[in-house]
């Protein structure tokens, strides 16, 4: 677990020492906030984390943060806490990809459980995202020619397909082609359209 972070964002002070307390007596790394901002202003190290945010906070509220956090590329799960829950809260928590939502008072069972549901898939979301950072570096070494093969092939479509696309010869696209599965690392056209599936990148043919 020591390789993990915890963060705490609550605008009471003593909630966060508390907190920050018992998650330390049990082996995590902890950052408190008392602000959204603060939280946004801190250097996120690209480990394994979570974060447990009270919903009620001034200027920006939980909901809001989490919104900001997806806006900006925060990949943290998050764990809601909050001391005026109720059902529809919970329920629009849950459906933004909050981990858990508990109302206080909650016991250290259930937040530790919450902790260790939320750190499993930190560390799932890291590898993927690790994996399209991984993909988009090699696309970035295609000429525009080979990102639009490239485009082309993750439509599924076949070579003469695409070179009548380009009003080119299917030797020359052939040629392209090759280069980019060499440069993709692609060992076949199905991996191609699975790396271009993850960054997003259309498979839809146009």
């Amino acid at each position: 677990m020591n390789n993990s972070i915890i963060y705490v964002v609550d605008d009471d002070a003593s909630i966060c020492k508390a907190l920050s307390l018992l998650l330390k007596s049990n082996g995590f790394k902890v950052e408190t906030f008392t602000s959204a901002e603060e939280f946004l202003a801190f250097k996120h190290p690209k480990i394994q984390s979570c974060l447990i945010l009270d919903i009620r906070l001034p200027n920006i509220n939980g909901f809001a943060l989490q919104e900001i956090m997806a806006q900006r590329g925060i990949i943290t799960p998050v764990i809601f806490i909050t001391g005026h829950g109720d059902i529809p809260m919970s329920v629009k928590a849950m459906k933004a990809g909050a981990i858990d939502f508990l109302p206080k008072p909650f016991t250290e069972k259930k937040l530790l459980e919450a902790i260790t549901l939320a750190l499993s898939k930190s560390k799932v979301q890291n590898k993927q995202q690790a994996e399209i950072e991984k993909i988009k570096q090699r696309m970035d070494t295609l000429s525009p020619r080979e990102l639009e093969v490239f485009h082309y092939v993750a439509q599924g479509l076949l070579n003469k397909n695409i070179a009548s696309k380009r009003g080119t010869s299917l030797q020359t696209i052939k040629v392209h082609r090759g280069r980019v599965m060499q440069k993709m690392q692609a060992k076949t056209v199905t991996e191609l359209i699975g790396f271009a599936k993850k960054v997003g990148f259309s498979t839809t043919p146009v």
